[in-house]
């Protein structure tokens, strides 16, 4: 028989503290049954549940009405088309012009509300006279309702006769232009600029609040400038905020409507809509349930897409796996 060799010093060394938890955690994952988990995991059934039925249920419906033929002022000329339907999207010239103006709204509008917004934290993040009411008027835009806030800009402020605007700029030779005729797209866009700059505000202003100061004392004594210390310090520290605040706005402003329905109806013809609001023309005004599903679907897969890739680039941003690499 082969003798045992006796246990050598590194396998008699004693167990480090992070090795005890890590091995309290495996014993404990272990003894954790099947049925333990479920148990666990069953108040969170009803959420679930209600979640599949709001969301994925509809979806299904919106996959078989995409397969249809079915206009709502003919009666019974519902039909099984396949993936016609798709391919007639593919080749609308519209549904790729409002698909344009989706993007060209969404990009402008979270650039500027970015730039305000970085721009109103950095005054904010001062002491000044009257700083907590300055505040609390600059997050109002945020907090009113967003049709009201539409109707609002629509009447009162960029009224050809009546606005705000035109009589601000009336000093400047600015005659009564008819901004929501003239400019639709540009007019939807400064009121979800007014709307959205707040949340941008406020995100960054938690950014430079979490900024360690002794950081920026060092960069003082190390000779620096106010414009290299923020590029060297404050815009780095900030780069997470303003990605999540990009991200959560682009997800939010896809699907933006009420707007687009309360300012400009989608014209002149379709300068102004994007494509939530096409949807609902095709579906609502022109009665063609089977296209504008397949319009729905195509969206929907492309808002997954993005917001996938929007929450990876969250996940890594904030678990600082991009320091590490």
């Amino acid at each position: 028989m082969t003798a045992i060799a006796p246990d050598t010093p590194q396998e008699r060394r004693p167990l480090t503290q992070a090795q005890r938890v890590d091995r309290i955690r495996k014993t404990k994952g272990a003894n954790i049954s099947r049925a333990e988990g479920w148990r666990r995991r069953g108040p969170l059934l009803p959420a679930l549940i209600f979640m599949i039925v709001v969301t994925q249920i509809p979806f299904l419906f919106t996959l078989y009405y995409s397969t249809l033929s079915w206009n709502l002022v003919r009666p019974g000329s519902s039909h099984f088309v396949g993936l016609r339907n798709y391919l007639d999207v593919v080749v609308d010239s519209t549904f790729w012009q409002v698909a344009v103006n989706t993007v060209v709204l969404i990009v402008g509008t979270v650039l500027i509300s970015v730039v305000l917004g970085l721009l109103l934290a950095l005054l904010l993040d001062r002491a000044f006279l009257g700083r907590g009411i300055v505040r609390t008027l600059l997050i109002t835009p945020f907090l009113v309702t967003p049709v009201a806030g539409a109707l609002l800009w629509k009447t009162a402020m960029l009224d050809p006769v009546f606005g705000i605007v035109n009589f601000v700029l009336s000093p400047f030779g600015v005659g009564e232009i008819d901004w929501v005729s003239r400019y639709p797209l540009a007019a939807v866009m400064i009121n979800l600029v007014w709307q959205w700059t707040p949340f941008m505000m406020l995100l960054i202003l938690a950014g430079l609040q979490s900024m360690p100061r002794d950081i920026l004392e060092a960069g003082r004594v190390d000779g620096g400038n106010a414009f290299q210390l923020f590029r060297e310090l404050t815009l780095p520290h900030l780069r997470r905020f303003i990605e999540l605040g990009t991200v959560l706005g682009a997800i939010y402003l896809v699907n933006t409507f009420d707007a687009i329905y309360m300012i400009t109806q989608g014209g002149p013809g379709t300068a102004s809509s994007n494509l939530p609001f096409y949807i609902y023309q095709r579906a609502f005004l022109g009665f063609d349930i089977g296209q504008a599903a397949a319009m729905g679907v195509i969206v929907v897969v492309f808002t997954i897409v993005i917001a996938n890739f929007a929450l990876r680039l969250i996940f890594k941003t904030f678990t600082g796996k991009e320091e590490a690499a």
